[in-house]
């Protein structure tokens, strides 16, 4: 599958596509998928799918040199009838919406002893959150959360990333027939913390998915959400909002598996960069498989560069097995602010600063509203001016 190459400030790219007579969902990975560690080789930062990745700031995850200390919390809260639990690694569950792709990914399945797993039974609708919170205190932890949803189940699901640690996880989402899930992933480390992530959802039959990544913390954040479909008639959505600061890696590398017939997807990711070795990396790759006809997918990535010495790399893959689909496209630009609307607010007597935060401000708007959760909508706009603060 052909890629855009790094896309310098100001351009914009469509990307590639290829029609391939073969493939499969390990497509540019330098190992199929394995819950087994052993069978994934130490990266050296040449392969696919770790060449954007600075490995000596991963702090031992990809190499087996991170010993677990735990100093992480996980607590979760959930309204009535949601059903929590502490797991071993014989159950069934476990694994089930998607195996590792990489060697972190991998090294965390290998390393846990007690899962967590959230179940909404079938046909309940709940009218409050699930809200599971991670807070690190300077620990090294791999773990793994389960979050299922029976038929017809409807739930959102606000995952809340805090402190310091260095985590290594996989967080897979079931959905049965029907069902409706939300999820708001946050990570909003302290500045040391490293976060490797790989996030795996099994959507049923007519279920719909909807998943919203919200980085600003962290040394290096590098998630990998990957979706697959179960049934015909699903539907996936994923949304994503960093705000990459100066010496901060964040990298979002996104696989939408259209693996069943007449399934939907839409990715759009929004992202802004300031200071000196700031750099934001998004991969987005989607493969519609032969056997699924009738898919209508599109992705889309936009980076707004607000200073010099930041760094962006944005590369949408789309892979085509069969021309039955009702659509597929993709798109990825990265610029600066645009001159005309600071033109437009100020010669309204706003100030200039006033109205780069405006501009920055109505840029990721569009994507906050979606969220549907009133506290975390505002609290990321409070955020969003904070991070303002420190340049416009």
């Amino acid at each position: 599958m052909a890629e855009a190459q790094n896309i310098p400030v100001g351009s914009t790219t469509a990307g590639q596509i290829a029609v391939a007579a073969e493939s499969t969902v390990a497509t540019r990975m330098s190992a199929p998928p394995s819950f087994d560690v052993a069978d994934f080789p130490v990266p050296h930062g040449r392969e696919e799918e770790w060449r954007f990745t600075p490995l000596e700031r991963l702090r031992g995850l990809h190499d087996g040199t991170a010993v677990a200390t735990d100093g992480v919390k996980v607590d979760i809260t959930a309204p009535e009838g949601v059903v929590i639990e502490t797991v071993g690694r014989d159950d069934a569950r476990l694994g089930k919406a998607g195996t590792p792709v990489d060697r972190i990914a991998a090294q965390a399945y290998s390393a846990f002893e007690k899962a967590g797993v959230v179940t909404v039974p079938k046909e309940t609708v709940l009218t409050e959150p699930i809200r599971i919170a991670v807070h690190g205190e300077g620990g090294v932890r791999y773990g793994h959360q389960v979050v299922e949803l029976g038929a017809f189940a409807e739930a959102v699901v606000v995952i809340d990333h805090t402190g310091d640690a260095v985590l290594a996880a996989n967080v897979d989402y079931i959905l049965g027939d029907g069902a409706k899930l939300t999820v708001v992933s946050v990570q909003d480390w302290d500045d040391k913390a490293v976060h490797v992530a790989q996030h795996n959802a099994l959507i049923g039959r007519d279920a719909t998915f909807k998943s919203f990544v919200v980085t600003f913390g962290g040394d290096l954040v590098r998630l990998h959400p990957r979706v697959a479909y179960a049934g015909p008639g699903g539907e996936a959505e994923l949304f994503g909002l960093y705000f990459t600061d100066a010496g901060q890696h964040q990298e979002h590398r996104l696989l939408v598996d259209h693996n069943t017939p007449h399934c939907k997807s839409n990715v759009a990711y929004k992202g802004a960069l300031q200071g000196e070795g700031a750099h934001a990396v998004w991969i987005g790759d989607v493969l519609i498989e032969a056997k699924a006809e009738g898919t209508d997918t599109y992705e889309m990535n936009r980076n707004l560069v607000l200073t010099d010495g930041a760094r962006v790399d944005s590369v949408p893959n789309l892979e085509i097995e069969t021309g039955e689909i009702v659509g597929a496209g993709h798109a990825s630009a990265t610029g600066r602010f645009d001159d005309e609307q600071l033109f437009y607010l100020m010669a309204r007597g706003i100030p200039a600063d006033e109205a780069r935060r405006l501009v920055v401000r109505g840029f990721f708007a569009e994507l906050v509203q979606q969220i549907g959760v009133d506290d975390i909508e505002e609290r990321l706009l409070v955020k969003i001016d904070e991070e303002l603060e420190a340049t416009v």
